[in-house]
């Protein structure tokens, strides 16, 4: 029975969780692992904005004009955003209606950002997925997308991730199966406080 000073309780805010890791990390197949494992949960996973073309087999982004992206700027619509690449990444303000309504939210974030994301949304938890270098160059030539030596360079700026250090940053190894590493980002997204004191 529900008590009528109870009724209207508010639910405890949700975590935002900011995932990201280097290019080749797999960071995409496992944020689409989770996605589906979690489609019933109180976890929702946000869209990035992008000034990108969608692509069939990348990321399920919203793409928006330079032009759209501006306006959407200029009006506040973003909570996070940032330039790399030459193209603009925006998550909308809906992430804190989200998280106001005790819904843990799923990002995909950018190492350069997360300094300013922090600043912006403290208690947020940075989420970093991991692979030995090894790996990640065995992986790459077998996608064999690259010469050796753009490969090499990706395995360089992986190694750069090794030395991160956040506030209740949390580590996914990607180094075997994806349901293993899958299996534990899962576990970890339906956390409901992971924030330091």
């Amino acid at each position: 029975m529900i008590m009528p000073n109870q009724a209207h309780l508010k639910p405890a805010p949700g975590t935002l969780f900011y995932v990201m890791g280097a290019s080749g990390c797999g960071k995409d197949s496992l944020l689409h692992y989770a996605r589906q494992q979690l489609a019933s949960e109180a976890v929702v996973f946000t869209h990035r904005y992008i000034t990108r073309p969608v692509e069939l087999t990348g990321e399920n982004h919203i793409q928006l004009s330079t032009a759209e992206f501006t306006n959407r700027l200029k009006h506040h619509c973003f909570k996070f955003h940032w330039h790399s690449h030459d193209l603009d990444y925006g998550i909308g303000i809906e992430v804190d209606h989200w998280l106001n309504q005790g819904l843990n939210v799923v990002m995909n974030g950018s190492r350069g950002y997360l300094e300013t994301a922090i600043q912006k949304q403290p208690d947020l938890v940075p989420v970093l997925i991991e692979v030995d270098v090894n790996v990640l160059r065995e992986r790459l030539i077998n996608r064999g997308r690259e010469t050796l030596a753009q490969i090499e360079k990706r395995v360089q700026r992986a190694e750069t991730f090794v030395n991160l250090r956040a506030p209740n940053l949390q580590r996914i190894e990607n180094n075997t199966e994806l349901s293993v590493s899958g299996e534990r980002l899962v576990n970890l997204l339906k956390t409901k406080d992971l924030k330091s004191p």
